[in-house]
């Protein structure tokens, strides 16, 4: 997963969030569940086409790999998160550990291998 080049996302370390530094926290918006050992967190808004390529490729990483979650948050409505997480743009897609630690960021729509990638970060 990368930010903003024209080959695709690459990851980005991001060190803020709601819950503390570099954290989303334990409970996500509209009572989602985490994955047991990482969560694709994806923030999306109505009319973003890549928002629908970045849901079909995070929903297929999640299902391949046990104990994953994917999860699509609205970021116009939820726009309090947004800003204590420095969202400027959909998608953006946040990778969590089990502990709800960021363990890597990036905008735009990721390949199917990047994230796969920055899952080993997460694991």
């Amino acid at each position: 997963m990368a930010a903003d080049t024209t080959e695709g996302p690459r990851p980005e370390r991001r060190e803020t969030g709601p819950a503390g530094p570099g954290r989303l926290g334990p409970e996500l918006p509209g009572g989602a569940e985490p994955g047991e050992r990482a969560t694709l967190v994806q923030f999306s808004s109505a009319f973003c086409q890549p928002c629908r390529a970045t849901r079909r490729v995070l929903a297929e990483v999640a299902a391949m790999v046990p104990g994953v979650a994917h999860v699509e948050i609205d970021a116009e409505e939820h726009l309090a998160l947004v800003r204590a997480l420095g969202i400027a743009r959909t998608p953006t897609v946040l990778v969590l550990d089990a502990a709800g630690r960021i363990v890597r960021r990036a905008e735009g729509q990721p390949r199917r291998a990047d994230v796969i990638a920055a899952l080993g970060h997460a694991l």
